[in-house]
């Protein structure tokens, strides 16, 4: 039998670090996310999903600057309360990921810290280990509908834009270096934010 962890004052089984539990917790409820995320955008009218992006990037906005800007505490929940919250905060972001074709990283690790107690460093790697099925499963979901015929009938749009994405994440990690967080951070909320208006006067 495996050795009881402790993680947030609840004991879990499993590895000594609770990874497994934690991630499976998180999983639980993230893949049926982006399984409900994915079927409600492909069948919301488009004038709707412009605001609901509008929203969510807002949300993501808002997370990104308490993210960054505050120092995270655990809410010491019961494992009988810790549980369920998982799963309905992994629904939540599965949406979130479906939706915005996003990895959720912003939402999925201080979630993680507030839930779980652990350190910021873990958080980020179990938000990885959480984000790559999330995302597999709203892919498969959009390819049952064959949303991605899309791509193949603007090939070049889609190939500028995935090596402007790839430029982007080489420049933003350049970036890091050069410039404080203090400077970054606050930049991208407002790019989000100009963002989030574009998209709901988008009709």
């Amino acid at each position: 039998m495996r050795p009881l962890i402790q993680i947030g004052g609840c004991s879990w089984g499993g590895r000594r670090d609770g990874s497994e539990a934690i991630a499976a917790n998180l999983l639980a409820g993230s893949l049926l996310g982006a399984w409900a995320g994915a079927t409600w955008a492909v069948r919301m009218r488009s004038s709707t999903l412009y605001k609901v992006l509008a929203a969510l990037v807002v949300l993501m906005a808002a997370a990104l600057m308490i993210t960054h800007a505050t120092a995270l505490g655990a809410l010491s929940l019961p494992l009988w309360a810790q549980v369920p919250s998982g799963v309905l905060a992994g629904f939540g972001i599965g949406v979130v990921v479906a939706i915005m074709g996003v990895a959720g990283g912003e939402l999925l690790i201080p979630t993680i810290v507030l839930l779980f107690a652990v350190d910021i460093k873990t958080a980020g790697s179990l938000s990885l280990l959480v984000s790559l099925p999330t995302m597999l499963v709203a892919f498969a979901r959009y390819s049952r509908d064959g949303s991605f015929a899309v791509l193949r009938a603007n090939l070049p749009f889609t190939v500028v834009m995935a090596g402007g994405s790839i430029a982007g994440a080489l420049l933003g990690g350049l970036l890091v270096g050069v410039f404080s967080e203090l400077v970054l951070i606050p930049a991208l909320a407002v790019i989000l934010l100009i963002s989030a208006i574009k998209l709901a006067r988008h009709d």
